[in-house]
C-alpha cells in the first residue's frame, strides 16, 4: 500500500455489507489507524489487477453527506478532496431505495462510481427482482450485482473497479435537475465566485450547493478561508502513487 497507482473510495450506509466487500478485495493487505485528529477507525487494503495497484480506503458507514456527525464528515471531506480515482458505493439491494439518497449525494460529487449491488442473494429470498442493467442505464454508471458473504461478484467488481479507473468505462452520472430557473442561476453565480476565491477545489458546484442549504461548517469555512485547506486530506497520498 505504500505504493499504488488508482486511490479506490469505499462509501455506503451502515449494514450493506461494506465491511465484507472490503476484505474480500483487500484480503490480509490491510492496516488500520485513526483518521487525522478524530477517533474514527480508518482501513485502508490494497489489490492489484493487470498490473496496477489499487488502495482502497473504507470509508465510515453513513447514510448522507450532509455532515450531521463526525462520520459524515468524514466520508464527505474524503470524496470531496482525497482526489478518488473511484469511488465503490455498496447499496444493500434489499432496501434499495433507502439506498439511493447517499448515491446521489456522491454523484453529485463525483462521476467516477461503481455500485456495488450488495445483498443480492438476500432480494432473491424475499423475491425481489432488479434489472441492475436498467439501473446501470438510468444512474450511468456500472451497477456489479454481489453476493460479498459467498464472494460473488467480486471479480466482476473489480474489473469495473479498473476499467473506471483507467478511463475505459466513461460514466455518465444522473445528476438531479434544478427545479427553478432561479436556483439554477443561484448554484451557477456561487460555483463561478467559489472557484475564483478557491480555484483548487475539485468540486466548486457542490460546495454551492451546501451553502445554499445551510450547511454552517461549509460557510464558516468559506468565512475564515479555511475551505482551501481542507483539500488537504489526502495530499500525503499523492506521493505514494506510481508514475505511469
Amino acid at each position: 500500500m505504500s505504493r499504488f497507482d488508482y486511490l479506490v473510495a469505499l462509501a455506503g450506509n451502515p449494514n450493506t455489507g461494506k465491511s465484507t466487500v472490503f476484505n474480500n478485495l483487500t484480503g490480509l493487505k490491510q492496516h488500520t489507524g485513526n483518521w487525522p485528529g478524530k477517533t474514527v477507525t480508518r482501513a485502508e487494503g490494497g489489490f492489484s489487477y493487470q498490473q496496477k495497484r489499487f488502495k482502497m480506503v473504507d470509508l465510515p458507514g453513513t447514510y448522507s453527506l450532509l455532515s450531521t456527525s463526525t462520520d459524515e464528515e468524514i466520508a464527505r471531506d474524503f470524496l470531496l478532496f482525497g482526489k478518488p480515482d473511484v469511488s465503490v458505493v455498496v447499496v444493500d439491494a434489499t432496501h434499495l431505495e433507502r439506498n439511493l439518497n447517499l448515491l446521489l449525494q456522491i454523484l453529485e460529487i463525483t462521476g467516477r462510481v461503481v455500485v456495488c449491488l450488495n445483498l443480492i442473494d438476500e432480494a432473491e429470498r424475499h423475491h425481489l427482482e432488479i434489472d441492475d442493467r436498467q439501473l446501470s442505464r438510468d444512474l450511468g454508471v456500472p451497477v456489479v450485482p454481489t453476493a460479498a458473504r459467498q464472494k460473488k461478484g467480486m471479480d466482476e467488481l473489480i474489473r469495473h473497479i479498473h476499467d473506471v479507473a483507467t478511463g475505459s468505462y466513461i460514466c455518465k452520472p444522473y445528476r438531479l435537475k434544478q427545479v427553478t430557473t432561479q436556483a439554477t442561476h443561484a448554484i451557477d453565480s456561487l460555483t463561478k465566485q467559489i472557484s475564483e476565491q478557491f480555484p483548487d477545489l475539485p468540486n466548486a458546484r457542490w460546495i454551492a450547493l451546501r451553502l445554499l442549504e445551510g450547511d454552517q461548517q461549509i460557510i464558516e469555512a468559506i468565512r475564515s478561508g479555511s475551505l482551501g485547506n481542507l483539500r488537504e486530506i489526502d495530499n500525503s497520498m499523492e506521493a505514494e502513487r506510481f508514475t505511469s
